[in-house]
């Protein structure tokens, strides 16, 4: 009998692997912070998940036409910028710049807290197929 990986893990590593993504992207806002005309941006969770609920849907793989028998499958397309969007200011400073430090620490802080909580639900997934693999 074989383990199948993504359901033993359920969503929790996708959501780890969206979760470090933010915390990129976050992290990229608060270092802009003073850049003239940089505009903040972040993830969206519901539109990843719509993405890779369709990649699923579709059989991991995207619809593409292959006309050749050496093309290459476009398996792993689609995490990119399609889900990335710019957040609209509150109170745009003079210098056109859109971040907010204070909204991207805390945005950053709650990502943090649902990426350790991800993680420790994924560790405690594999300690359970661990000792189901000894038998214990």
């Amino acid at each position: 009998m074989s383990i199948s990986f993504d359901k033993a893990l359920g969503i929790h590593e996708k959501a780890l692997g969206f979760r470090a993504q933010r915390a990129e992207v976050l992290a990229n806002n608060i270092a802009n912070a003073d850049t003239p005309n940089y505009k903040a941006r972040d993830l969206e969770f519901s539109k990843v998940l719509e993405a890779q609920t369709e990649k699923t849907r579709t059989g991991g793989h995207f619809a593409l036409n292959m006309t050749n028998s050496r093309h290459i499958e476009a398996e792993g397309l689609g995490n990119g910028d399609e889900s990335l969007m710019y957040r609209t200011p509150m109170q745009p400073s003079i210098d056109q710049n859109t971040v907010d430090a204070q909204l991207e620490q805390s945005n950053y802080a709650e990502n943090a807290v649902g990426f350790q909580a991800s993680f420790t639900l994924l560790n405690s997934k594999f300690k359970g197929l661990v000792s189901a693999l000894r038998g214990e």
